[in-house]
C-alpha cells in the first residue's frame, strides 16, 4: 500500500513494488518524485524526517534528515533586523538534508540502486508533468513572491504567467541535478559539483552557506520518543521535530470518553482543541536542536504529567492561549509492502517554495527552515551556527499488539498535531477506515505564516450545533471551505490482523492511495 499527497508520486512507489523493491525502495521514490511534482510543498532543497520499520529487526527507527546551520549564521549577521527574512536567499540557512536522508535509507535497508529508485522523479523533472490543482492554485497565490526570484520565476511562471491547470511543468535543471544524484550518490550533492554551485551562488547574492557546511552535514538515526493511546504503542520522531506533541495530546485525551462525547459534537472539537493548546505551551517552551538545551521528555511524556493537564482543561470554555506563526506546506507520504515492512515519512520546504530562492543552475529550491529560529540571544531557539531548529516535521506511526497497526501523518505546520489527534481518535475511538477518517470534517487552530489572529478554523462540514456552541465556549471561530486546504492533506494507512492494508489520501489535495 503507498499513499502520498500526488497520484503521479503514489504511482511511483507502486512501480518500484512492482519491480521488486521493498517499502524503503519505494518510499525514497515517492520522496524524489513529490519533489518533482509537488515542488511548491517539497523539494531537493528541504528536509525530512523517516520513521522505519524493517521487518526483521522489529523495532521502530527514526532517520532525522533536518538540516544544520551554517557557520556563518549567527545573530550578529542580522543585527539590525528585529527579524530573520522569511523568504529571499538570506532566509536559506540551513543546508538541506532531503538527498543525505535518500542515501540512508536506502543504504540501511533498501534493495536498489538509487539511479533504480530516482528514475521516475528525473522522467518528470526532463520529460515535464501536468500541473496540478493544487500546484497552480498555491502558484497563483504566490506569484508575486516568485517574481522577486527571476531565475524561480523562469521555472514555475513561463513566460510570466502561472501555468494553468494540466499544461506540461518541465524542470531541466532539476532533472539534471537528480541525474548527477543518481550517479555520483550522496557525495555528489554534498561533497560535490552541486554543492559548490549552492555555495557559490550563496555567496555570491549574500547567502549564508558555505560549502563546508555541505561537506560536514550528515544526518542522525535515532530512537523514536514513544508513548500510547488506548493500548496501541504510539511512535513519534523526537525533538528537534515536534512530535511529542502528538503523543502528550493522546495521553491528555486519554482522560476523557471522547466515545461517549461522540464524534463531531462540541465537545469532540472542544477536548481535542483545548488538549492541543496545552501541548503547544509545552512545544514552544522546549522544542529546538536538543544538542543545545535540555528538554524534559521523560515529563512530558509521562501519563501523570497529562493527567495533570488534562485537570486543568474546563470542559464549557476555551483557554485563550498563543502560538507563535509557522509555515504549512510540507508533504507527507507511507508506504507497506509484502513482507511487513513500513515507512511513514514527511518532507517540506517550510513555506510554500520555500525561500523562493533557486540555487543558480541546480534547478533546487532552498528551504527557508532556518528563518524560524529566532533573535533572542534567551530564546530556546535562538539562532547559532551548526543547529537544527525547531520543526514542525511529524511522521507517526500506531502499534497493536507489537504489530504496526495505523501509519499517519499531515501537511501543515500547526496543523500536524492537530490532524494526527483527529486520524488517530477516529480510528481507535470511532473505528473508522483510514479514507473516513481522512474525508471527515477537521479544523486548525492556531496561527500559520501570514495569519493575524488566533483563530480556530472549521470546516463548513461541521455541525452548526457543534459551531455555534465552539463560539459560545470562546473559541474564536472561522467557517473555512467544505474541503479547504487550510486544514491540511492528511494520509493514512491501516494493517489489519489478517495482514490486509488499507488506504486513505486526502480529497483537498492531488494523491492517490494502490495496494494491491
Amino acid at each position: 500500500m503507498v499513499v502520498s499527497p500526488h497520484h503521479l508520486a503514489t504511482a511511483a512507489g507502486a512501480r518500484i513494488l512492482q519491480k521488486g523493491g521493498n517499502a524503503f525502495d519505494a518510499a525514497v521514490a515517492v520522496s524524489a518524485c513529490l519533489a518533482v511534482v509537488y515542488p511548491h510543498m517539497t523539494g531537493l532543497g528541504g528536509d525530512a524526517f523517516w520513521l522505519t520499520y524493517e521487518r526483521g529487526e522489529r523495532a521502530v527507527r527514526v532517520y532525522n534528515a533536518s538540516g544544520r546551520s551554517g557557520r556563518l549564521a549567527t545573530r550578529d549577521r542580522f543585527a539590525d533586523e528585529a527579524e530573520i527574512p522569511r523568504r529571499g536567499i538570506r532566509s536559506a540557512l540551513t543546508v538541506p538534508g532531503m538527498a543525505d536522508g535518500w542515501s540512508a535509507v536506502l543504504s540501511e535497508y533498501g534493495r536498489l540502486t538509487l539511479a533504480d529508485v530516482l528514475e521516475p522523479a528525473i522522467g518528470y523533472a526532463l520529460e515535464g508533468c501536468p500541473v496540478s490543482r493544487d500546484l497552480h492554485e498555491t502558484t497563483a497565490a504566490r506569484a508575486d513572491t516568485l517574481r522577486r526570484e527571476p531565475i524561480t520565476a523562469g521555472i514555475y511562471l513561463p513566460g510570466g504567467r502561472v501555468p494553468a491547470i494540466g499544461s506540461p511543468l518541465v524542470q531541466r535543471e532539476l532533472g539534471e541535478t537528480l541525474r548527477a544524484l543518481a550517479a555520483g550518490g550522496r557525495d555528489a550533492f554534498y561533497r560535490g559539483d552541486v554543492a559548490r554551485r549552492i555555495a557559490a551562488y550563496a555567496a555570491q547574492h549574500g547567502g549564508l552557506l558555505a560549502l563546508e557546511d555541505f561537506e560536514n552535514y550528515r544526518g542522525q538515526w535515532t530512537a523514536p520518543i514513544i508513548g500510547s493511546y488506548r493500548g496501541h504503542e504510539l511512535y513519534q520522531a523526537p525533538p528537534n521535530s515536534q512530535g511529542f506533541t502528538g503523543i502528550l495530546t493522546a495521553h491528555i485525551l486519554e482522560n476523557f470518553d471522547l466515545k461517549a462525547a461522540g464524534h463531531g459534537t462540541f465537545e469532540y472539537y472542544h477536548l481535542i482543541v483545548e488538549a492541543i493548546k496545552r501541548s503547544f505551551a509545552d512545544r514552544d517552551r522546549y522544542l529546538t536542536d536538543p544538542d543545545f538545551a535540555d528538554i524534559p521528555l521523560d515529563r512530558l511524556l509521562s501519563k501523570e504529567y497529562a493527567a495533570e493537564l488534562a485537570g486543568g482543561i474546563d470542559r464549557k470554555r476555551a483557554l485563550p492561549a498563543r502560538t507563535e506563526p509557522v509555515g504549512s506546506d510540507t508533504a507527507y507520504a507511507a508506504v507497506v509492502d509484502g513482507e511487513g515492512n513500513a515507512v511513514s515519512f514527511i518532507q517540506s520546504l517550510y513555506f510554500e517554495y520555500g525561500s523562493a530562492a533557486t540555487a543558480g543552475d541546480t534547478g533546487i529550491l532552498l528551504q527557508n527552515r532556518g528563518s524560524f529560529f529566532s533573535l533572542d540571544p534567551n530564546h530556546p531557539n535562538r539562532l547559532e551556527p551548526d543547529k537544527r531548529t525547531f520543526h514542525t516535521l511529524m511522521p507517526a506511526m500506531a502499534f497493536r499488539d507489537g504489530e504496526p497497526f495505523l501509519l499517519y501523518g499531515t501537511q501543515g505546520g500547526e496543523g500536524q498535531p492537530q490532524t494526527q489527534t483527529a486520524l488517530l481518535t477516529r480510528m481507535v475511538d470511532f473505528g473508522m477506515d483510514p479514507q473516513s477518517a481522512v474525508s471527515e470534517p477537521r479544523w486548525v487552530w492556531g496561527r500559520t505564516w501570514g495569519e493575524p489572529t488566533q483563530e480556530l478554523k472549521l470546516e463548513s462540514r461541521i455541525s452548526a450545533e457543534a459551531v455555534k456552541r465552539l463560539e459560545e465556549a470562546g473559541h474564536a471561530v472561522r467557517l473555512a471551505g467544505e474541503y479547504d486546504g487550510i486544514v491540511g492533506h492528511a494520509h493514512a494507512i491501516r494493517i489489519d490482523g489478517n495482514g490486509f492494508r488499507s488506504g486513505g489520501t486526502d480529497p483537498r489535495c492531488d494523491g492517490a492511495a494502490i495496494g494491491w
